[in-house]
């Protein structure tokens, strides 16, 4: 038998071995439709004002609270990474309390930063509550700190919540501490604002007397209106600040108008003393949809049955009766390989299927087209259209086409569809899960192929846009921005070596009220920051020489030299080893960095280091969980370990957090705080431009700017170029396929 017949049989065998484990996410959007949705309370996460409830919101669930309850503004982010877990992050703003001296804060008034945390303990069932645990204000000055159990049980269209709650959610102190039979330090709580900032306040932790909240939330007949009635347990008399507030009865009443699926106003009365307003804008990122993609070129045509194929033992499975092909679809001019003009169907895979082709090949009755996929995020939806492409042209000795990943040099992942049974399925012939067993991702090697067509080297390529970028939260201004305009070009040396930059012009900024330097007494590797932004107009943030080897079956290589990022630049190098088809990989790093001058030219000062880290990476299996472990040492000399824990969604958005330990952490010349920490949101710009984009824009709170714990900021990591290897996403959008 010929081997592309036996590489035929084998793919049709490996369905049960190593093909792909395909899903098919059909329904998923409905199902979860179908879910409750909750209403957020006043500090951010599900609940009734200013109190929680043991709810949890949808999966993906992504919101953004703004609220007013006099004497405090809360800006709020709230994400649901998994079912059972709610993180929130807030800046609270204090209107009657300054921030600081007035030459340096002027007349903004206070700013606290909070950190929540809440995890459903058990679901409700038919007669027991939901039970949620939680922490609001974990760490820093723990001004608003707090800790709760709280359980909710539904009645009809009543949700009942009860909870008992330490520090400021329970400062009314309805009774004593249960806890104080293991000690008496449970009797007392520790005065707010006693933290450092950016450290966790772990002595208050289920400390003083605590108090008694709940109430019930109203589902009225309406579906765009939900009224609340709240137990408040908080007596409003231990403020922080000593900024006591008047209550003539605990509690507080609200009404929630849904105004659309995505936007919340709140209007309430609370303390019985003051009118209270929020605005809730919220998305799922689980199920968002992107919008039509008007700015693609659309898919070719094809002529499902004008031009059979061969059938022969090499063809996987019978097909479904051919129907008869439209009157009106065009004949395509497929011809034999010898007589295809390559360059023009190269040219149209450029084009339309966003792969920039590098050489096409033939293995027997396989084509196989190597390149760059450069336009759609959802590697699927390329490969369905270079499949189309390739059936308008070439007759029927071709059965497989094979698109062979590439990134940056670096061959990741083999992706083969079975040419009559992608015809089949997008004349409705097959259904998907039929499909799904024609299709296989095999890991790149090297083997025999007859080279059709290679494409010559680009050499440049650049663009310009334009850019914002920010720090929340500072003494100098609440808000410190700046809007830029990029000029970015790469200069192709070979396919795995090049050179390429960004130059940076300011527009406009407020980084004239930037004055703040944050105290450290370790080398200043980032609270230079100030300098790096104000000293120049014009700046280079990045012009290096990179460089890319597959070093092996699995083993992946990166070199780099110039202005690495920003603030350095220097010399490095990675290595990562990703078993193709595992969870796993694990990889390291290591650089040699001085800092930049400040204008961000190509000078230099005198600091310099060797900084680099070990990295294990696991998908869990869980949720599609990935856990990230790095070790080693960080830009100011310490060494220590960052943790990593993110969520991805099956359409590629991401939520995530992080945190590092030195053996710097804690001590006195670490600066603010006691270890460094951030939350992040990673969204595909596919979910949100009208056009495919294979790029991606992240959120990141990281509350302070410090000096340990500091990590190089280098533009290209080996475990980013090879996510083609990713294979669950590739399933979890193997319908793009069609499109």
């Amino acid at each position: 038998m010929a081997a592309a017949s036996r590489r035929g049989l084998r793919r049709v065998a490996s369905y049960g071995g190593r093909a792909l484990r395909l899903g098919v996410l059909a329904g998923v959007a409905s199902a979860a439709s179908a879910q409750e949705v909750y209403t957020q309370s006043d500090f951010g996460g599900v609940g009734l004002m200013q109190s929680p409830a043991a709810r949890m919101a949808q999966e993906g669930e992504f919101s953004f609270v703004l609220s007013r309850t006099t004497p405090y503004t809360n800006y709020n982010v709230s994400l649901q990474p998994l079912p059972w877990l709610e993180g929130s992050f807030r800046y609270t703003n204090v209107s009657n309390r300054p921030y600081g001296p007035t030459y340096l804060s002027g007349s903004q008034t206070y700013k606290d930063k909070s950190i929540d945390a809440k995890v459903r303990l058990r679901e409700e069932s038919r007669w027991l509550p939901a039970v949620a645990v939680g922490a609001r204000d974990i760490g820093g000055t723990g001004l608003f700190s707090s800790e709760y159990i709280v359980a909710s049980k539904r009645a009809g269209p009543f949700d009942f919540s009860l909870g008992l709650a330490w520090g400021y959610i329970g400062n009314r102190g309805d009774i004593a501490n249960p806890l104080d039979f293991i000690s008496d330090k449970f009797d007392t709580r520790p005065n707010s604002g006693t933290g450092a900032t950016g450290a966790l306040s772990i002595n208050k932790f289920l400390r003083g007397r605590p108090g008694f909240f709940g109430g019930v939330e109203y589902r009225s007949s309406w579906r765009w209106l939900v009224l609340k009635a709240e137990l408040d347990g908080n007596d409003y008399k231990h403020q922080p600040q000593n900024n006591n507030q008047p209550q003539r009865w605990p509690v507080n009443l609200g009404a929630v108008f849904r105004l659309n699926g995505n936007v919340d106003l709140t209007l309430g009365y609370e303390r019985g003393h003051v009118g209270t307003a929020a605005i809730n804008l919220h998305s799922n990122l689980a199920t968002h949809v992107d919008p039509p993609k008007l700015s693609d070129p659309k898919p070719e045509a094809v002529a499902y049955t004008s031009a059979p194929v061969r059938a022969s033992s090499e063809t996987p499975a019978a097909l479904p009766d051919d129907k008869a092909a439209d009157a009106g679809a065009p004949e395509p001019a497929r011809r034999a390989p010898a007589q295809v003009d390559w360059a023009e169907m190269a040219n149209a895979l450029g084009n339309n299927a966003g792969i920039d082709v590098r050489s096409i090949g033939r293995r027997g009755s396989e084509l196989v087209i190597h390149g760059q996929q450069d336009r759609f995020f959802y590697a699927a939806e390329g490969v369905g259209r270079a499949t189309r492409i390739v059936d308008n042209r070439v007759d029927g000795t071709i059965d497989w086409v094979t698109v062979s990943a590439e990134r940056s040099g670096l061959a990741t992942v083999d992706t083969s569809v079975h040419r009559p049974r992608f015809l089949a399925l997008l004349d409705h012939r097959l259904d998907l899960p039929d499909f799904r067993r024609s299709v296989e991702q095999d890991p790149v090697t090297a083997r025999d192929e007859e080279v059709l067509y290679r494409a010559p080297l680009r050499r440049f390529t650049g663009g310009t846009s334009l850019g914002y970028q920010q720090n929340l939260g500072g003494p100098d201004a609440f808000v410190l921005y700046q809007v830029y305009a990029a000029a970015s070009g790469t200069f192709n040396v070979t396919r795995h070596l090049w050179v390429d930059g960004v130059l940076s012009v300011n527009l406009a900024n407020n980084y004239d009220t930037f004055r703040y330097d944050a105290p450290s007494n370790l080398p200043r590797v980032r609270t230079d920051v100030r300098r790096y932004l104000t000293s120049s107009d014009v700046t280079v943030p990045n012009l290096q020489l990179t460089g890319t080897r597959k070093l092996g079956q699995d083993l992946y290589g990166l070199a780099y030299a110039g202005m690495l990022e920003s603030m350095y630049g220097g010399a490095g190098g990675e290595v990562l080893y990703r078993p193709f088809g595992q969870h796993w990989a694990i990889g390291a790093d290591l650089n040699w960095v001085k800092s930049r001058g400040f204008r961000q030219d190509l000078s230099f000062r005198n600091y310099h280091v060797i900084t680099g880290q070990a990295t294990g990476y696991l998908d869990t299996g869980y949720h599609n969980v990935t856990v990230a472990v790095s070790v080693g040492r960080y830009l100011a000399g310490d060494w220590g370990t960052t943790v990593d824990v993110s969520r991805q969604f099956a359409n590629g958005a991401r939520m995530g957090a992080f945190a590092t330990i030195t053996n710097q952490s804690g001590n006195a010349g670490y600066g603010e705080g006691s270890f460094d920490k951030g939350i992040y949101v990673s969204i595909p710009f596919d979910l949100l431009l009208p056009r495919s984009s294979r790029n991606r824009a992240t959120l990141l709170w990281q509350p302070l700017q410090r000096d340990g714990g500091a990590r190089l900021n280098k533009r290209y990591t080996l475990y980013t170029l090879t996510n083609d290897l990713d294979s669950d996403l590739f399933d979890k959008n193997l319908g793009r396929i069609a499109e």
